[in-house]
């Protein structure tokens, strides 16, 4: 089965379904994000999906948004270059979840996937709406730490330099 299909097999839940998971997959295996469909043995933080070992796991029968990938991938995106490879597990450091925030919605923005498929009405503690709103206002955050990481300049958001720090 090639990744593509196997992408389109797993139990994804709208917004956007198998269409914007293949489309952001893609994306990612562009960037180099490996996205990996098994079984993860790792906790997960959101539904689904876990990251390991630097990698994003996805659960084919999980029901995962396909909007936390580009999310999962954020933190991998964000995390320094030394750490990224081992990384098993999110912090709970702040800077990091608004950088990767941040880096998610450049990232939809990229491959062409809405808003309300990355801030889907499951995640974000109910606060999905607000982060598109704002986020569509032009109103950001976390856009300084992707600056400062050299990912892009405050003025080019949502365009990037590079993906990874």
């Amino acid at each position: 089965m090639s990744a593509a299909a196997a992408v389109a097999a797993c139990h994804w839940r709208e917004p956007g379904g198998p269409d914007a998971a293949q489309a952001i997959c893609a994306f990612l295996a562009g960037i180099g994000i490996v996205v990996e469909i098994a079984s993860p043995d790792a906790n997960r933080f959101v539904p689904g999906m876990a990251i390991v070992a630097g990698r994003i796991v996805v659960d084919p029968a999980g029901g995962g948004h396909p909007g936390d990938l580009l999310h999962e991938a954020g933190h991998i995106a964000v995390a320094e270059p030394e750490r990224r490879a081992t990384m098993s597990a999110v912090g709970t450091d702040a800077g990091e979840e608004m950088a990767a925030i941040a880096w998610s919605v450049a990232a939809a923005r990229a491959c062409g996937v809405p808003l309300t498929v990355l801030f889907h009405p499951e995640g974000y503690k109910g606060d999905a709406a607000s982060l598109i709103e704002n986020f569509e206002a032009g109103r950001t955050f976390g856009v300084p730490l992707l600056a400062w990481y050299g990912l892009t300049t405050e003025s080019d958001f949502p365009a990037m330099k590079r993906w990874l720090r």
